[in-house]
């Protein structure tokens, strides 16, 4: 069992360094590291040449006391929703750095980052089933509990479903929200549920990969254990067509989830265990706050 204080000590020093790049980089102005991701409605105006006519409002127009226009004001409070992949694919890596580990590290910094900022934070493991389900709360004792939870889980299958997962996530999440994928995305067929979350909230794909996965030893004829599925297959690595296809499966796999992400708003991030992650948050958020303005 790991120990909740260990871990936050472990995890706080990540979520500063973030804080302070985004504060640097906003000057004061916003001190947010997930900058609002929708609109509300905050108040009507007579409308003025150049304005939206999609948000004319028709009913306080129709009163004959001229043309009106809805205005709009940032919802700071939010929603923060994660997915997170714990089937025994993300058990790949070294020892404390596997790709489980730094996808758990990766979810527990961002919710510190967003206890903070007074936002709902809640989460979705999963493996071909829920494993477990924290309602979206406020408060740092909750979020505190989250990463307890999400530190101590032990999964009760192996096998991967990432388009139940997503389906269970919409089923959850009515509000529009930030979700939060965190995945090594080995699976098929949840192409059309990854656009649905899309185009209903606001969503980030961070995907999680290690160098074992591709760059397996010259050792000829191999047993490999493929966890999921509990089965011992023997491959020859010393097969240039092995190795062109496990390239290929790979790389292709990368490409097809970026493309996805790109063509339907959603940020894609690629993480090697092998890495500082942190960078790489920072770089998506300051984008992010950046096309927020």
């Amino acid at each position: 069992m790991s120990n909740l204080k260990s871990i936050i000590k472990k995890l706080q020093p990540y979520e500063i360094r973030i804080r302070k790049a985004i504060n640097s980089q906003m000057q004061g102005d916003f001190h947010s590291v997930f900058k609002g991701s929708g609109l509300v409605f905050d108040d009507v105006r007579t409308y003025q040449y150049g304005d939206d006519v999609r948000h004319i409002d028709w009913n306080a127009s129709a009163k004959g006391h001229g043309t009106f226009i809805k205005t709009f004001k940032e919802e700071k409070e939010q929603n923060i929703f994660f997915i997170l992949d714990v089937s025994a694919s993300q058990e790949i890596g070294k020892e404390n750095q596997q790709k489980i580990d730094i996808s758990k590290e990766i979810c527990g910094v961002l919710t510190l980052a967003a206890v903070k900022e007074d936002s709902s934070t809640g989460l979705l493991c999963f493996s071909d089933k829920k494993e477990k389900y924290i309602k979206p709360e406020k408060g740092i004792k909750h979020g505190y509990e989250m990463i307890n939870t999400l530190f101590n889980l032990k999964p009760t299958s192996q096998k991967t479903d990432i388009n139940k997962a997503m389906s269970l996530a919409l089923s959850f999440t009515k509000r529009k929200s930030m979700m939060v994928i965190i995945s090594d995305f080995l699976d098929e067929g949840y192409e059309r549920n990854l656009k649905a979350i899309a185009s209903k909230h606001d969503l980030i794909v961070i995907h999680i990969a290690d160098d074992r996965e591709t760059q397996l030893p010259n050792l000829g004829i191999i047993p490999l254990y493929e966890k999921e599925s509990k089965q011992t297959v023997w491959v020859n690595t010393s097969s240039k067509h092995f190795r062109k296809n496990i390239d290929q499966y790979y790389e292709g796999g990368r490409e097809l989830l970026q493309n996805i992400c790109k063509r339907n708003n959603a940020n894609y991030l690629y993480i090697n265990t092998k890495e500082d992650y942190v960078p790489k948050l920072i770089k998506l958020f300051k984008i992010r706050n950046k096309y927020r303005k």
